[in-house]
């Protein structure tokens, strides 16, 4: 829920672009209603629309929303920065130390909760493909961070100081899906500290503006395929039409019709050919290394099983990157849009493997991956049914032997790593 907050009416600090329930957003109109900073947002906006534009671009080149443009027209990106400039010096640490202490928290919400939250609570929300191991590690990783924030407050009421700041804001709401998707009491119990600040926070009045009625989840939420089949982009069903039948002109003589058992029968549709069928037989197990991999831990287990038993002689390694990163908008979208190639390439499963990553953030991520399939050319071009997504990916043939291949391979199997400087948002596997 957004809304336009009308505080200090005669300084206005600016106008707020984004759409609907973004909580990066809440994030800053939660500031400005602590510092009783006059915050518009704009009513107009359509993502998509409204941050394509040339007049929008010309301000914000990335596209990316929230964005916040002043009141004497200065353009300011990344909602950490909007947050600190219309709060107040409260919001922001009223001495050197406190400033530092609340930076400590906001870099805490971005790199260490967010990433976490997102691959626990998205799939859950059918906004990505669930991961047991991803979900697990993350799982564990929130546990650590609620025991570090539940040992901080053990004998404070706020993060920093006697009174709110942006640590307390900026965390809380990094917080916020987890509470009310997958925290269930069982699991939120040992951390009392932290329950207790949450609900303070979520329910100061200046929150609920902006929030409404923060409802702590009571079961913790699972991952659905019915919901992720509902997010993803449906396929388009091209019916060819029916030609219309040729009227031949009568004949002068009635040709006799056959009798009903003398009627032709309709041939019966050839059996769809595997296109694999002429390939030679592999000694791998191919299904054991992905069973390691759905139940083990990736880089102890299931990254060695991939090398001890590789055959490089039936099989290759290939590196994808997709061609329009700068199309991509919301991290879940992009999601959506490699879960829906990875729909149409189901009948390649039996022979192939994929690990892809979205890297980055909202509105400015990129997509990329390593594969591993049958044969040592495209394996795309086998079959007319394959090519529908892979031409917007560039494609390259990586070497079993070399040192950058076993990097790449654990960095995007495990989805931990420096993925060139690039910050992990979200993983698919195709399996």
């Amino acid at each position: 829920m957004l809304v336009v907050l009308l505080f200090r009416a005669e300084t206005m600090a600016g106008t707020l672009y984004t759409y609907g329930d973004n909580f990066r957003a809440q994030k800053v109109l939660i500031a400005a209603a602590f510092s009783g900073t006059q915050v518009n947002v704009a009513p107009d906006f359509k993502l998509g629309e409204t941050n394509t534009s040339a007049d929008f671009l010309s301000k914000f080149p990335l596209g990316k929303v929230p964005a916040f443009l002043t009141a004497d027209g200065q353009p300011i990106y990344e909602s950490n920065a909007i947050a600190h400039f219309v709060a107040n010096e409260q919001l922001r640490g009223s001495t050197p130390m406190d400033a530092a202490l609340v930076q400590q928290f906001v870099q805490l919400a971005e790199n260490e909760i967010l990433p976490a939250a997102c691959t626990w609570v998205y799939p859950t929300l059918g906004f990505m493909q669930y991961n047991k191991q991803a979900t697990e590690k993350a799982q564990e990783h929130v546990k650590t961070i609620l025991q570090l924030l539940n040992n901080a407050l053990q004998t404070r009421t706020y993060l920093v100081g006697e009174r709110i700041t942006l640590a307390d804001i900026t965390v809380a709401i990094a917080l916020l899906g987890l509470y009310r998707q997958v925290l269930e009491p069982s699991f939120r119990a040992p951390y009392g500290n932290v329950n207790r600040w949450f609900t303070t926070i979520v329910n100061q009045p200046q929150a609920k503006s902006v929030l409404g009625e923060v409802t702590l989840c009571t079961t913790m939420a699972k991952f659905d395929p019915k919901k992720l089949a509902e997010m993803q982009p449906k396929k388009e069903k091209v019916e060819k039409k029916k030609e219309p039948k040729e009227t031949k002109p009568k004949a002068e003589k009635k040709e006799k019709k056959p009798e009903p058992e003398e009627a032709a029968e309709e041939p019966a549709a050839p059996k769809a050919k595997d296109p694999f069928a002429t390939f030679p037989k592999s000694s791998w197990d191919f299904d054991a290394f992905k069973r390691c991999y759905s139940n083990e831990d990736t880089i102890t287990k299931a990254v060695p099983h991939f090398w001890e038993n590789f055959d490089a002689e039936n099989y290759s390694i290939w590196f994808s990157t997709y061609k329009y990163n700068d199309e991509l908008a919301q991290i879940f979208m992009t999601s959506n849009l490699v879960n829906g190639m990875f729909q149409r390439l189901d009948k390649l499963r039996k022979n192939a493997f994929a690990s892809v990553c979205i890297l980055g953030e909202d509105n400015a991520n990129s997509i990329s991956g390593v594969w591993v399939w049958r044969g040592q050319d495209l394996v795309f071009d086998l079959s007319p049914d394959w090519q529908v997504d892979y031409e917007s990916y560039d494609w390259r043939k990586l070497d079993p032997s070399a040192d950058e291949t076993k990097s790449l391979l654990q960095e995007y199997f495990a989805w931990e790593g420096d993925f060139g400087g690039k910050k992990f948002a979200s993983g698919s596997v195709f399996k």
